[in-house]
């Protein structure tokens, strides 16, 4: 009998169970993978590792307000190894045809460096911030009322309760309505697949939330996103707990409407794994999924609302030689064909992608030891992968269209990068059939369950669920990327052991 069973070794199911282990608890945590940390891990190609989740994270700087809570809760549940190395400053450029602009931070170098660029925007540019820290007020008052607890939350919809249920409702489209030159409104709406959703169906008080965690500056983790779970993974070790993986989660039981347990099987044996507590980092779907169809029907209509969000391709780039001396740098590269930010790749076999967001992880981490990489995203319509999907194996055409596609990107990369396009020796792509079979992604969605104002106000994403004993921790929670994540890990955690909820205060 556990204390507690984690199914999902994503950030947000390590965070759960390295805060429940720091109170004594013994923690189960299954990992269906063959390595943990979710979309944290890396994987090797020959002579290149790449990250498959991992592009900068916020929040870990060393001050001591916000800019450096999710440092300070880290350091508090791991081993105390886990250190981050700050990206170059602007750390975020947009490139439009003939137009280049470096977004650097803090807040005032930012909006300073667009009044610099935008002289007769300075009304609009004023107006932009102040919209901004309104939403991410109204985000908190949100949050609250659906993840922390009853007296947390009365406190927060008396203060902001009206205002959270005026910005749940307005789209990143709606704020940028209001920004009449078409370089500025491309520059602040840029980085929307930060979270996955364009500027249309994006809640602005994710926008907000999301651009605004870098005021503090962007960092990557010193050794690679895996540090991450080698650092957590002590601390539930030390409290009497465990790590499995390959370890497939079939069904979580439910005995007199509560959750009790799982049935997991581990290299063709089939188990049963008891627990007082069941958290799910998995994601909505595949936990639904795992439940009998007769538990919870409510909720299951309330989750048939919700679709997965857009997926995307990314093709990894081993190079050789020096890429810095050819112009590459560690900050991030956001690549529009034209100002129209809105744009999906809709028909990547016969289209370039519309945006690239371009990384070079290689040149963030001062411990990188192999040769030189990059890594370039472009998010892309689902539909057009949905032919294999459903597919038990990969087939031919497939292969063929993935490789068509693979190197329609690599095209666009050495276009926009022709001195580095030399010294490329070694690419792969993954697409959403690759996030399905990996982190077992419903659709190959991006960020889980699709970001949209319906989103927000779902009671479907709710720490609690409708299940006693069955919590859901991880991104759907709490929202996309790897802080927030770990935070509706660290949530769900509290919920089961109240005492927690006074560390979210570090």
């Amino acid at each position: 009998m556990w204390d507690a069973i984690v199914v999902g070794s994503g950030i947000g199911g390590l965070a759960a169970a390295a805060a429940l282990a720091k109170r004594s608890k013994r923690v189960l945590l299954l990992e269906q993978h063959t390595v943990p940390g979710g979309q944290t891990q890396t994987f090797r190609r020959q002579g290149w590792v790449f990250a498959t989740g991992v592009h900068y994270v916020s929040g870990v700087g060393p001050q001591e307000g916000p800019e450096g809570q999710f440092r300070r809760l880290l350091e508090w549940l791991g081993d105390g190894s886990l250190r981050f190395a700050p990206c170059v400053n602007p750390y975020d450029i947009v490139h439009l045809p003939g137009f280049e602009f470096g977004i650097p931070h803090p807040e005032a170098a930012y909006r300073a460096a667009l009044h610099g660029r935008f002289p007769g925007e300075g009304a609009a540019i004023d107006d932009w911030f102040h919209a901004c820290h309104e939403a991410r007020k109204a985000g908190m008052a949100l949050m609250a009322s659906h993840d922390l607890p009853a007296w947390i939350a009365w406190g927060f919809r008396l203060l902001r309760g009206r205002q959270a249920d005026r910005w749940s409702r307005h789209t990143l489209a709606d704020q940028l309505a209001d920004i009449a030159d078409p370089r500025l409104h491309a520059v602040l709406g840029a980085r929307w697949a930060d979270y996955g959703a364009p500027p249309t169906t994006a809640p602005f008080i994710e926008h907000a939330l999301v651009t605004g965690a870098y005021d503090g500056g962007a960092y990557y983790p010193v050794g690679g996103p895996a540090r991450f779970a080698e650092s957590l993974l002590p601390t539930v070790r030390a409290a009497g707990g465990e790590c499995r993986l390959g370890a497939e989660v079939r069904q979580i039981l439910v005995e007199n409407e509560r959750a009790v347990g799982v049935e997991v099987v581990e290299g063709g044996s089939r188990a049963i794994e008891r627990a007082e507590h069941v958290i799910s980092d998995i994601g909505l779907a595949n936990t639904l999924a795992r439940l009998d169809a007769l538990v919870a029907p409510a909720w299951r209509e309330q989750a048939s609302r919700l679709a997965p969000g857009l997926g995307y391709v990314a093709l990894y780039i081993g190079f050789e030689g020096d890429i810095s001396g050819a112009g590459a740098t560690s900050a991030n590269h956001w690549i529009y064909d034209s100002e129209d930010i809105d744009r999906v790749w809709r028909q990547p076999a016969d289209e370039d992608a519309p945006g690239l967001f371009i990384s070079f992880p290689s040149l963030k981490d001062p411990a990188w030891k192999g040769s030189p990489t990059a890594e370039v995203l472009a998010v892309v319509d689902r539909a057009a992968f949905a032919t294999w999907l459903d597919e038990p194996q990969l087939s031919n055409d497939y292969a063929a269209f993935k490789d068509w596609v693979t190197q329609r990107l690599l095209g666009q990369f050495n276009r926009h990068f022709p001195t580095l396009a030399p010294m490329v020796r070694f690419y792969e792509a993954a697409t959403p059939l690759t996030q399905r079979r990996f982190v077992r992604a419903v659709g190959g969605s991006m960020y889980g369950v699709e970001m949209s104002v319906e989103r927000q106000s779902s009671d479907a994403l709710r720490l609690r669920t409708p299940v006693p004993g069955l919590l859901l921790a991880g991104q759907d929670v709490t929202g996309p990327g790897v802080q927030a994540a770990f935070m509706g890990g660290l949530m769900a955690a509290a919920t089961v052991e109240p005492a927690l909820w006074r560390q979210l205060g570090r």
